[in-house]
């Protein structure tokens, strides 16, 4: 079964060891970012540094400056890895040691964004606005990420991509000292939570024949009992339910599907395009939600969180089995950090129980994060599933 592990190029840069180390684990392709969002990373191994700080979302290679010329919104450039195309130097001792290479791109995440333009970001019933999460229902922000999408996913070197954050993003946020906790929010509420009513949607929702103020106080209404400390908000009206669902699935239907065609017109002919994705079209964030059958009409697989108990596989790989076409790819993703909730030494389980339920490849995260330990369970598990 083909698998792959989930790599920055700051963790082969510079470390002359790490792409013989990780085609070692038994992996036959490496998912190798190339635009990604802030973050700060451990770097276990690495001869020069421990700890990598990625200040602000950017991409990991130079962009093309004529393409962005005259533009607002482009992409920022990185400053904490050495050289001038990061993704190039890792992507050539990656393949330098067998191993296939594809891009990995977060789209619709990216706090500086939101920080410089406020404009573009989500903004929810109560009038906040997410800086990190921008809103694709607005035109700029869905023609730059489309763009972004071809360009880093494009790169020399790569075999494929797969997009992340290729739809809604919402309240969920890994935010810097976050202090969002005190009361608890379920799906739903965090659903809620995330719904947008920034100028675009309004007018989207009124194209759609609802008043925008009618469905903001609907929202607010709805969310009122989680304030006030029960478990669960109450329910939208059908109808109103209904202008969200219609609005929301079909701006990140059409985005998804920009997204493939402009990769696909701008890389070879056989690039394989995948989506980090849910079954579920209320999902927002990293695993963005989509309908199984729209989206495996347009990309060539998906790759859906695995990680847990079987109910959490279950929930996400049969939705897509009866709407898989001949070469469809459906990755079952497991984190095997077990620092952050990995389950590294039940990897062969976890990933047979996937297989049995329509997977065909894994995905491992994160090859660059992991313990030396987590590295030998990983080693051993592939070994036995050959």
């Amino acid at each position: 079964m083909k698998s792959s592990a989930f790599v920055y190029p700051w963790d082969v840069v510079g470390d002359p060891d790490a792409a013989a180390r990780i085609a070692d684990l038994g992996v036959r392709q490496v998912t190798l970012a190339s635009a990604y969002h802030s973050t700060r990373a451990l770097t276990p191994r690495h001869p020069e540094h421990r700890i990598v700080t990625a200040r602000h979302a950017a991409v990991l290679y130079p962009p093309d400056a004529e393409r962005w010329a005259g533009r607002t919104l482009r992409p920022y450039e990185q400053a904490w890895v050495a050289g001038a195309d990061p993704f190039g130097e890792a992507a050539e001792a990656l393949a330098g040691a067998g191993l296939e290479v594809h891009a990995w791109v977060v789209l619709a995440h990216n706090s500086r964004m939101g920080d410089e333009h406020p404009g573009t970001s989500v903004r929810n019933a109560y009038g906040d606005r997410y800086p990190w999460a921008p809103c694709i229902g607005r035109p700029e922000v869905r023609e730059y990420l489309v763009d972004l999408a071809a360009e880093a996913s494009a790169r020399p070197g790569a075999l494929g991509v797969e997009l992340e954050s290729c739809g809604w993003y919402g309240l969920a946020h890994l935010h810097a000292h976050d202090k969002i906790g005190g009361v608890g929010l379920g799906d739903e509420a965090q659903y809620l939570m995330s719904l947008c009513f920034c100028e675009c949607c309004c007018a989207g929702y009124e194209g759609l024949g609802a008043d925008p103020g009618e469905l903001r106080g609907a929202v607010r209404r709805a969310l009122a009992p989680v304030w006030a400390g029960e478990p669960a908000p109450g329910a939208l009206d059908a109808d109103v339910a209904g202008v969200f669902s219609a609005w929301r699935d079909g701006v990140a239907s059409g985005l998804q599907r920009d997204a493939v065609a402009a990769v696909r017109a701008a890389a070879p002919a056989g690039f394989q395009v995948l989506l980090h994705a849910v079954p579920n079209r209320r999902g927002v964030g990293a695993n963005v939600g989509v309908d199984p059958a729209d989206v495996l009409a347009h990309a060539d697989g998906v790759v859906l969180p695995c990680t847990g108990d079987g109910a959490v596989r279950a929930a996400v790989l049969p939705p897509f089995v009866p709407h898989r076409r001949e070469g469809t790819v459906l990755a079952a993703n497991f984190t095997v950090v077990a620092g952050m909730g990995g389950r590294p030494s039940a990897l062969v389980d976890d990933a047979a129980h996937a297989v049995e339920l329509g997977a065909d490849e894994i995905r491992l995260y994160h090859a660059g994060l992991a313990s030396d330990g987590d590295l030998g369970e990983v080693r051993k598990a592939l070994a036995r599933l050959g």
